[in-house]
């Protein structure tokens, strides 16, 4: 936690300064006395600081807040008046002094040294382990983290499932005094309620069936670390009872054991239930709420800070090509559209969609279109391909040669070699084609009956629908102006 600027009193009425310096050491606020050359060489070695600035002679008041954007100036005296037009003249002070106000005005400059743009940079040097995002809550959450994290406080980090209570915990670890020691994790629900005493304390040999040798607890495990409970609201009662005393006395024993351990563990615990309703239900004892709640920490919705979507999907991307996978881009309009869904699961839903997206288009690029119907809020034209009639045609008798070869290998011999067709059920045309024996011993034209098979499966279809084009086109596998455009080559239409 960064320390509070120093505070300077200059003003060329010593009388007054001196009414001042004693409001001051009232409230237990330390200060410097000087004169207007040796706050100069003071700000210009420690600046930032907090200035309260009377009376300078014939000195330039404007010139000084200018030189020095970084302090915040308090202004004595109602002739300085003038000068609050300046950002760092933060407020002015007039007699008799007032305790309420010094103390708010003291206050309203630490908050402008607080969030200076050069100040706020210096937190990006922490390392925050996979917390990414720009947005306003988790600026506050790792504001939160970096202030809480240096104290031995336990705290108790709330929100719902899937936003990341763990990923807090873990940070709050690595920026302690104890990121030397361990960090163990325990879901309090998930451990059965009888064996839930062992898991945390340990357990003598012998203590129960099945105890058969010693074995250490989690409190002992995380000896000199951090021990994070999760999912605190899950445990029983009589545990709760239990986990207070620890919390108390800071001393615990072994189940079935007699000797007393020291507890030099941080506690952080964390729950998406309501607590507070859950008290007043008797579900969870009011005093251990109290004794975890020291120093909250809520983490945000998905859906809070929907702007931090493109910074969190490269962060868990880049998590997925760490273990070997793919990798897929997002156009604008998909972010666009993911950023207007509710997120009811928060980053585990969000992680499952990559993972589902990188098995189904790896190093592609995803679009709306690609999305799964549940995230698609925008309604846009997606790109439908038009490819050129020489392959719409080859793919269309590509696909029937091969039904009239699938054909001609379930009829018999004799079916096999009968040139004739027949129209399906379902207005389509089944073809067999000619034997190599019935070939000419010189060859034949190819080009020449692919020529004639097209013109009689259009004359077909068409026949068959009473020559409506946008039917017989669909039969074909064909675009109707495609349609349209032979029947005009092979001049097919109906006879009057």
């Amino acid at each position: 936690m960064a320390a509070n600027p120093p505070l300077y009193i200059v003003d060329s009425q010593p009388r007054r300064a001196e009414r001042l310096a004693i409001v001051l050491s009232f409230i237990n606020e330390s200060y410097q006395v000087f004169n207007h050359q040796e706050l100069l060489q003071q700000l210009n070695a420690t600046s930032p600081a907090v200035v309260l600035l009377g009376a300078l002679g014939d000195a330039e008041h404007a010139e000084l807040l200018l030189r020095f954007p970084s302090c915040a100036f308090l202004l004595i005296g109602e002739p300085l008046t003038a000068l609050l037009q300046y950002p760092n003249a933060v407020g002015l002070l007039t007699e008799p002094f007032s305790y309420n106000s010094l103390t708010q005005l003291l206050r309203d400059c630490q908050q402008y040294h607080r969030l200076l743009p050069g100040q706020r940079q210096s937190e990006t040097t922490l390392k925050f382990d996979g917390m990414v995002g720009q947005t306003e809550p988790m600026q506050k959450v790792r504001f939160l983290i970096q202030q809480v994290a240096k104290t031995d406080a336990n705290v108790l980090v709330l929100g719902q499932s899937g936003t990341g209570k763990e990923v807090v915990a873990r940070n709050i670890h690595l920026l302690s005094n104890r990121a030397a020691g361990p960090f163990v994790p325990i879901n309090c629900g998930a451990i059965p309620a009888e064996l839930l005493e062992s898991e945390l304390f340990g357990h003598e040999k012998g203590a129960f069936t099945g105890a058969i040798s010693t074995r250490k607890g989690r409190f002992e495990l995380a000896q000199g670390g951090t021990l994070f409970l999760d999912e605190i609201g899950d445990m029983p009662q009589p545990m709760q009872v239990k986990l207070l005393r620890v919390l108390q006395e800071r001393i615990f024993e072994r189940v079935g054991g007699s000797q007393t351990i020291k507890a030099d563990v941080r506690i952080i615990a964390a729950t998406h239930r309501d607590l507070e309703t859950m008290i007043i239900d008797g579900q969870f004892r009011e005093d251990l709420f109290y004794r975890l709640n020291v120093f909250p920490i809520e983490t945000p919705a998905l859906r809070e800070r929907s702007d931090d979507l493109p910074i969190l999907i490269q962060e868990l991307l880049n998590r997925q090509a760490a273990g070997h996978k793919g990798r897929i881009r997002f156009t604008e309009r998909a972010l666009q559209s993911l950023k207007l869904h509710n997120w009811p699961g928060n980053v585990r839903e969000l992680a499952n969609l990559l993972e589902r997206m990188l098995i189904m288009y790896p190093d592609q690029v995803v679009d709306i279109a690609e999305l799964p119907q549940k995230y698609c809020y925008l309604d846009v034209d997606s790109y439908q391909p038009e490819y050129p009639e020489a392959l719409l045609e080859r793919d269309m008798l590509n696909d029937l040669f091969a039904a009239s070869a699938d054909d001609s290998d379930d009829n018999s011999s004799d079916n096999a070699a009968s040139t004739s067709h027949s129209n399906n059920s379902n207005g389509g045309i089944a073809l067999s084609l000619p034997q190599l024996s019935d070939m000419a011993a010189d060859g034949f034209d190819l080009k020449e009956y692919l020529a004639e098979l097209e013109v009689q499966l259009i004359s077909n279809a068409l026949q068959h629908h009473d020559y409506v084009v946008a039917r017989a086109a669909e039969v074909l596998g064909l675009r109707r102006t495609t349609l349209v455009e032979k029947m005009r080559k092979y001049n097919l239409g109906r006879d009057e």
